[in-house]
């Protein structure tokens, strides 16, 4: 579903709403979900994320990307559909891509994680 004009690139809104069987209209104006708001590649993920039940390690082998890249990912589409992650999820995020770019150790990664 298109949620931005292809010409100016402005919201879209839904103004009609008809029934298929009694052929009654109804018009006004009619926010899209926040699901609608998502952008193809969010979708996507949120199906590949739905088919594994929510495992995030099954994510990560189908996408082939890593175990912080699948938890960003997943904050992004949070944070579009309005929803923040915690504070402290986002900080173990922060460690464990630390972690996985080589710029700390796993050791160092461990006592971060404690202090959290």
């Amino acid at each position: 579903m298109i949620t931005k004009c292809p010409v100016c690139h402005g919201a879209l809104e839904i103004r009609e709403l008809g029934c298929n069987k009694c052929d009654v209209t109804i018009r006004g104006k009619f926010p899209f979900s926040g699901i609608f708001q998502l952008s193809p590649e969010q979708m996507e993920f949120v199906k590949i994320f739905l088919k594994s039940r929510g495992n995030i390690k099954e994510v990560e082998k189908e996408v082939g990307i890593s175990y912080p890249t699948v938890r960003g990912k997943l904050n992004d589409v949070l944070k579009s559909l309005g929803m923040e992650p915690d504070k402290k999820s986002m900080k173990r995020e922060e460690v464990l891509e630390s972690l996985s770019k080589g710029d700390i150790t796993a050791e160092e990664a461990v006592e971060k994680l404690k202090k959290l």
